[in-house]
This record gives structure tokens, C-alpha cells and sequence, in this order.
């Protein structure tokens, strides 16, 4: 009998001494509000050492976590981000305000219908491309190629494969005027029309005008494409250039 006795007592002890070693568990509650106007946030998430919550629709929050000293983090993305450390030893009722982001805003314009940008501008069926927009445009064996993104645009399709010409709403290659820097480029491809003459490199804008062409480009019934070179960097020296499959290129700029 006493050898029982003495087994229970000592599972008791071990009991007892484990329970003692067990964290006790507290729990934090309470509401999170706009520090301005006492709203309720709805969303708001509550981080309390790695363990997160979020607000509910009465902006209201309750999470469990062991005793001890933590930090607890209170975040929205409509709120500054607030910090606080906290001694958890019993259950604790906190209430949390954040205070609003502000942001200045730059002036919005609203209009009931579209502008029509031809009232400001008498050109019409001009579409102008910066040398960004060209080599956005995906290349043939990495060659950026102003005559082929032309190509790409409404109204106008390519004269061929292997050819740098190019139909304009049914016009002929022959009835499109080009122009470098306001001089007639008459040959625009290399290689039988394989690939064109200009170097991407150097170029800077590129117009092309499918209808009513100012009287200063003549007398071409078809199109107009205007290509302007780069002016130069003024300030210092820089070399651009590229090796591909079919052709290479070089540019130098400087003052």
C-alpha cells in the first residue's frame, strides 16, 4: 500500500511542477478608431509577436497570446502604422487609434466628353513616335528597325517580306516621301530592303502624316514620314552602339 501511495504522490509533483512551468495565456481586446474622428476601422491588422489579427466590421480585435512584455504593431493601408510595447499579465482590454495618412493631391480636371484635340491642332492624321516607343517594339533578331514599327500602325501594312517598303490606305511605295532631317532619303533599306538604313541610335522622333501633308513636303499623295536625328549631347562625350546577327552599329555624341 505504501509503495501506491508513494507513486501517486509523486505523479501529483510531477503534475503540479509541470503546470507551474506552463505559460499562462492571456487575451487583448478592444476596438480600433480613427484618432480624428472616432470612427471605427474596419481591416486594420493587430501583430503581436508574429501572431496577427484583423479588425472586424465594428472595428473590433481580440487575440490570445502567452504572458510577457511584446510589441504590438497596428497597421492599415489607409493609417500611419503605430507601435506600442505592452506587460501582459492579466487580460487586457486596449482600445488603439491611428492617425490618418494625408496626402497632397495635384488637381483633377473633369470633363463631360472628350477633348477634341483637333480643335487645338489643324494636322490631322499625324501620328508621332519617340524613339522609346520604337524600341519598345519587339525587333527582328534584336534590330530595332523604325521602317518595321511604322508597319505596325492602322492604315499601313509592309510591301513584302525581304522589302523596306511600305502601302500606305492603299497607296504604293512610290507615292510615300521620306525625309532625314528635312533631306529626301530615296533608298531606305540595306541589304535588298532586307533592313533599313537608319541607325535607332541617332534618332530622336519620327512623324508620320497619312493625310493632308502641308504643302511644304510637295506633292506625294500617300504619306509622309518626317525621321529627326538627335541633336547631340551638349555636355560630355557618349558612345552608343550594338552587335547583332545582321548588322552592327556605332553613334558618337559629345560636344
Amino acid at each position: 500500500m505504501k509503495p501506491i501511495l508513494s507513486l501517486g504522490f509523486a505523479l501529483l509533483f510531477l503534475l503540479s511542477s509541470v503546470a507551474g512551468l506552463a505559460q499562462t495565456k492571456f487575451t487583448i481586446n478592444g476596438y480600433v478608431k480613427d484618432s480624428t474622428t472616432g470612427e471605427s476601422i474596419i481591416g486594420a491588422t493587430i501583430n503581436i509577436n508574429g501572431k496577427s489579427v484583423g479588425s472586424n466590421q465594428y472595428g473590433f480585435y481580440s487575440i490570445t497570446v502567452d504572458s510577457g512584455d511584446y510589441e504590438l504593431n497596428v497597421s492599415h493601408v489607409s493609417f500611419l502604422t503605430q507601435s506600442q510595447r505592452i506587460q501582459l499579465s492579466e487580460n487586457l482590454q486596449l482600445n488603439l487609434f491611428l492617425l490618418p495618412k494625408s496626402a497632397a493631391l495635384s488637381e483633377v480636371v473633369i470633363y463631360s466628353k472628350r477633348r477634341d484635340v483637333n480643335v487645338r491642332n489643324a494636322q490631322m492624321g499625324q501620328i508621332d513616335l519617340s524613339i522609346n516607343q520604337i524600341k519598345n517594339v519587339p525587333a527582328f533578331l534584336g534590330e530595332v528597325d523604325i521602317l518595321k514599327a511604322i508597319q505596325l500602325l492602322p492604315g499601313v501594312r509592309n510591301a513584302g517580306e525581304g522589302n523596306a517598303g511600305f502601302y500606305v490606305r492603299g497607296g504604293g511605295p512610290d507615292q510615300n516621301l521620306i525625309m532625314l532631317d528635312d533631306a529626301v532619303v530615296y533608298n531606305t533599306g540595306h541589304l535588298f530592303g532586307f533592313f533599313s538604313i537608319f541607325n535607332s541610335d541617332a534618332i530622336k522622333n519620327t512623324s508620320l502624316i497619312k493625310g493632308g501633308m502641308p504643302a511644304q513636303y510637295g506633292g506625294r499623295i500617300s504619306s509622309v514620314l518626317d525621321v529627326q536625328m538627335k541633336d547631340g549631347n551638349t555636355n560630355k562625350f557618349v558612345t552608343e552602339g550594338g552587335i547583332g546577327l545582321i548588322a552592327s552599329r556605332v553613334s558618337v555624341q559629345g560636344p
